[in-house]
């Protein structure tokens, strides 16, 4: 069976009585198809993540992650997931957060590729992952920048501006990966030390989108308001904040042909032509490389860096 994106390669599928089988976990309803048109049906989808799990905790690690179920396919209702719910599968580990309200609510991450596929079997399609880990919720681990371009401009416009962060980022002392989403857009990602407050990090990431929206306003905003973005790039900085996710390497989009969101290198991204040039066939083989979101280390954002930034403000 090919998809839009290439040969569907995925991991194992076993078979019991109750059906198709993947990572110990039944896959009710597998030939469903959650994509029309394009053939990708519920054991795809199940089967990829338990393909790409290990990588996913690998890259991710044990995070809180909100859930976009698809139950009935992309085209049908689909809705965000935070809090565990009754009847969610115990692969999915629970976790009590305080919340802004100062509530408590019951959280969910995956230790594995059961996690995923477990999630997969109740109509997940996509998950979306906090900026800390479970072990650690009040120091976060990654600063995420989402460049989001108006649907007038094109792929290149937003690989140039992904370049430009990019050396924005080393001129003050972090080294950053690219990850392309699977829909427009390309994050700019920076793994840290886990030293730092979310005020810290969300300050840092505001104060260096809008330097480069008061750069070159012509080109970029900071700002989420859709009538300043006509013609722009969004610097989505939002996603730096206590209980903000943003989308997980590897996960699958609800979106037509299943693209799939891949960290690439620097290299690969000068030759891509869309942020959704990886679909589940491509997965088997990035699998046998390096990863990219692995090579860059975390660092620390410290007072050097801070400082280095503050200058360059003015």
């Amino acid at each position: 069976m090919k998809s839009e994106k290439g040969t569907h390669q995925t991991s194992s599928v076993a078979k019991n009585d109750g059906g198709d089988v993947v990572e110990g976990i039944t896959i009710t309803h597998p030939d469903r198809e959650l994509y029309p048109g394009s053939g990708v049906t519920k054991i795809d989808i199940a089967s990829h993540y338990g393909l790409v799990g290990d990588r996913m905790t690998e890259v991710s690690g044990e995070r809180p992650v909100s859930l976009l179920r698809c139950p009935a396919g992309i085209e049908g209702e689909c809705f965000f997931q935070k809090h565990a719910g009754k009847g969610f599968p115990g692969e999915l580990t629970r976790i009590d957060i305080e919340e802004k309200n100062g509530e408590i609510g019951e959280y969910l991450y995956a230790t594995g590729p059961e996690g995923y596929v477990a999630a997969a079997q109740m109509g997940t399609i996509e998950f979306h992952g906090w900026a800390a880990r479970a072990d650690r919720l009040e120091r976060p681990d990654r600063m995420v920048f989402d460049l989001d371009p108006d649907e007038t401009l094109g792929f290149a416009e937003t690989k140039q501006a992904a370049f430009d962060l990019k050396s924005l980022l080393l001129d003050i002392g972090l080294e950053a990966y690219a990850m392309v989403t699977g829909g427009k857009g390309i994050h700019v990602v920076v793994p840290l030390r886990r030293t730092v407050s979310w005020e810290t990090l969300k300050s840092f990431a505001k104060t260096l989108a809008h330097l480069m929206a008061d750069r070159e306003p012509d080109r970029f905003t900071a700002t989420m308001s859709k009538d300043k973005r006509k013609g722009k790039i969004f610097i989505d900085w939002l996603r730096n904040e206590r209980g903000a996710t943003a989308i997980l390497p590897y996960s699958v989009r609800a979106r037509p042909g299943a693209p799939i969101a891949t960290p690439v290198t620097w290299d690969e991204l000068k030759n891509l032509n869309s942020a959704a040039a990886f679909g589940l066939g491509h997965m088997a083989d990035r699998l046998k490389h390096d990863d990219p979101a692995l090579a860059v280390k975390p660092q620390t954002l410290g007072r050097t860096v801070i400082d280095r930034l503050e200058k360059r403000v003015g």
